[in-house]
């Protein structure tokens, strides 16, 4: 995953919790994008929005690419026809001091869109949000979060940073999450509240097919089959740390062309560097050999699934069934609901979510739900309260990315942590 200063559990291999469906593209649409000229007032970017379209890089530490020299950063990133970079601002309260509005000026006259990156924690969502807004002040044409194992199970505090996040920032500011690839891995996850209504604009999962120990074409049919159903932009993030091969870079680049997307990122730009994989971020795409197509797999929930996945299902049952609770365990009431919703929308009765029961779902406007009462949550109009979802106890499934120190570390050695 991308670089805290917490780590996670170890990789493990087990049987996919659901069986698999197909999906048209039709169904699961995903969000337009737009984009801004570098030159755009920090006032304009946070009216209009901004996407990281085309390809991007992330930057861990700023003094560590290319020496922190910034003609030099961008004459690479130009090469490389990467559009934009992705500059850490902060790590859960602590503001890091790289990211400011001179370096984003500087970058901007050197002909690079700048967003900043945060990692988040959750024990100081308000605090965290306020530095998320401080980074859009300072410039940043967008803010990504990077929330991971520490807010699984946070619905409340997840909904107080995405809530104030935006009354700061408003809500035609892009915000992208980066958090793990495999929903169905993280259960206790909020991705509904993070992708939810009021949420990130677009979705960055981490693909980091090396280290998940899997192929680049696996990780992309995994990541889409369960991600699509929330109904942001997916941006792939690939990796450039821990020396994948230059062949597997290029297939991930190929993949994410016929995917269709709309940018493409990669972590980081130092071990990029070092690695010397600028070419194949660069070259032109070539075929995908043996590709058999974009997956259009969806989650087929139903009774005894858990999750968030579920726990958005029953959001989007409860705009027509208001008794629906919102629990994230898919039980009676739930598979009643569905059957009514199948029935009513004559699609087969299966009580289960088919392809087709998915496209009907996702035209819906799911509830907001509040998952807590306080001062920021308060303010989202036309929600209902609840406490925070029974799926939220759950454990991880699994940690696609091994530890710290592990036979294949999710980070390399050669770069300390803060």
């Amino acid at each position: 995953m991308l670089l805290a200063t917490l780590s996670t559990g170890p990789h493990q291999s087990f049987p996919l919790r659901r069986a698999r469906l197909g999906l048209t593209a039709l169904a699961l649409t995903t969000l337009a994008v737009c984009a801004s000229s570098p030159s755009a007032r920090a006032a304009d970017r946070l009216v209009h929005g901004f996407h990281p379209t085309g390809r991007s890089m992330w930057i861990w530490y700023l003094d560590r690419s290319d020496g922190g020299d910034l003609t030099a950063l961008a004459a690479q990133a130009h090469a490389a026809n990467v559009a934009t970079v992705m500059i850490k601002s902060s790590d859960g309260a602590s503001w890091w001091s790289q990211f400011n509005p001179t370096v984003v000026s500087d970058l901007h006259r050197l002909g690079l869109h700048v967003c900043a990156w945060q990692y988040v924690y959750g024990t100081e969502p308000a605090a965290e949000a306020a530095l998320g807004a401080r980074a859009a002040q300072d410039g940043a044409d967008c803010l990504v979060i990077d929330a991971e194992a520490e807010y699984e199970g946070l619905y409340a505090p997840a909904q107080t940073y995405m809530t104030d996040l935006r009354d700061a920032v408003g809500l035609q500011y892009s915000i992208g999450l980066a958090s793990f690839p495999y929903v169905d891995y993280h259960p206790a996850f909020p991705y509904s509240v993070f992708l939810g209504p009021g949420g990130a604009n677009f979705d960055m999962p981490q693909m980091y097919w090396s280290d998940i120990g899997t192929s680049v074409d696996d990780v992309y049919a995994h990541t889409y089959e369960y991600n699509r159903i929330y109904g942001r932009a997916i941006y792939p993030l690939g990796q450039t740390y821990g020396a994948p091969s230059p062949a597997a870079v290029g297939r991930f680049r190929s993949i994410a062309f016929a995917y269709d997307v709309p940018g493409i990122s990669w972590f980081d730009f130092a071990w990029t560097s070092a690695d010397a994989l600028w070419t194949p971020i660069s070259d032109l795409l070539s075929p995908a050999l043996g590709f058999t197509g974009p997956t259009t797999q969806v989650p087929v929930l139903g009774e005894g699934s858990e999750g968030d996945d579920v726990l958005w299902l029953q959001e989007h049952l409860a705009a027509v069934y208001p008794s629906q609770r919102t629990t994230g365990l898919f039980a009676g009431q739930t598979e009643a609901d569905l059957d009514a919703f199948q029935r009513a929308h004559h699609l087969s009765v299966t009580g289960v979510t088919d392809a087709p029961t998915w496209g009907a779902l996702l035209a819906l406007r799911p509830v907001r739900v509040i998952w807590a009462q306080n001062a920021s949550t308060a303010r989202i109009a036309g929600a209902r309260m609840s406490t925070e979802p029974a799926s939220a106890s759950l454990p991880a499934v699994a940690y696609e990315v091994p530890e710290v120190g592990a036979s294949h570390p999710r980070r390399p050695t050669s770069i300390a942590p803060r």
